[in-house]
Order: C-alpha cells, then sequence, then structure tokens
C-alpha cells in the first residue's frame, strides 16, 4: 500500500486499537493516511447520546470538553497506528493548548476531526486538532498525550 493511499477504519478496528467502550467511545470511522502523521475521524452525534439526557433537555448541546475527548482519542488512534499499536500503552491526555469552541455541536451533526501530530519527544505526542460540522471549525486546539 503507498503512503499516500486513505485507509478506512471501523469500528471494530477502533475498539480493537482504543481501550474506549460504551458510552465514551466517542469516534465511530476513522481516515488515515498510511503510515501519515494525520488522521481523520468522525463521530455521529445523536440524540441517543446519554449526555443529552442532562446537558440540555430542552435544548441538546454536545458538552465542549466531549468534543476534546473525541480529538483525543483520533490522536491516539494516530498514535498507535503510525507507531505500531503497542496495546499494553494507554494514552492520556496530558494537556490542552490554545483550545476554542466557535460553534455548538447538536443531534445530528457529523463531526469530522483532523488531528496532526506536531512534535513526538520520548512518550510525549503533540498534535493540532480541528473539529467541523458540515465544513464549520466548532473547536480547535493542540493536545498533548503521554504513552504509559
Amino acid at each position: 500500500m503507498s503512503s499516500n493511499s486513505n485507509v478506512l477504519y471501523d469500528i471494530n478496528e477502533i475498539k480493537r486499537i482504543l481501550p474506549h467502550r460504551y458510552p465514551f467511545i466517542m469516534i465511530d470511522k476513522v481516515i488515515s493516511r498510511d503510515g501519515g502523521d494525520e488522521i481523520i475521524a468522525f463521530k455521529n452525534v445523536t440524540i441517543n447520546e446519554p449526555f443529552f439526557q442532562g446537558h440540555f433537555p430542552e435544548h441538546p448541546v454536545m458538552p465542549g470538553v466531549l468534543i476534546v475527548e473525541a480529538m483525543a482519542q483520533a490522536g491516539a488512534f494516530l498514535a498507535r497506528k503510525r507507531d505500531g499499536a503497542d496495546l499494553s500503552k494507554t494514552f492520556y491526555l496530558v494537556g490542552t493548548d490554545e483550545f476554542k469552541w466557535r460553534k455548538q455541536v447538536v443531534p445530528g451533526d457529523v463531526i469530522h476531526i483532523t488531528m496532526k501530530l506536531l512534535t513526538k519527544k520520548s512518550f510525549l505526542w503533540k498534535m493540532q486538532g480541528t473539529a467541523t460540522v458540515d465544513g464549520e471549525v466548532v473547536a480547535s486546539g493542540i493536545l498533548t498525550a503521554a504513552e504509559k
């Protein structure tokens, strides 16, 4: 497979690579550049999400911290696929920088998450992330994760 080809990973592959499970797995599908430093993941937001029961029942809005979590999971998937998934290690979010939320995410939205590797030093990974819905940025920022 060439390094420029798009590779699609379904939920079964995501569950093989990430330790997260319902109700906290926040990505549904992944497209990556095989062996690359960038990944695109998708989150289908439905009214059945458990957080909508309390955030907010009359005006359901996806919590911004869960958008960050979806971005972090996409980044962890990228790191594991890029360096050959050592499934004995876990990625922990240890920092966020320059985060901005620009638009609310509501049921029916599909979040497109792009994560780009900025640096990898020893066990620390720093990535730039952007989440969009219908081509509009809903959140962006830099995430740092530690591999342990």
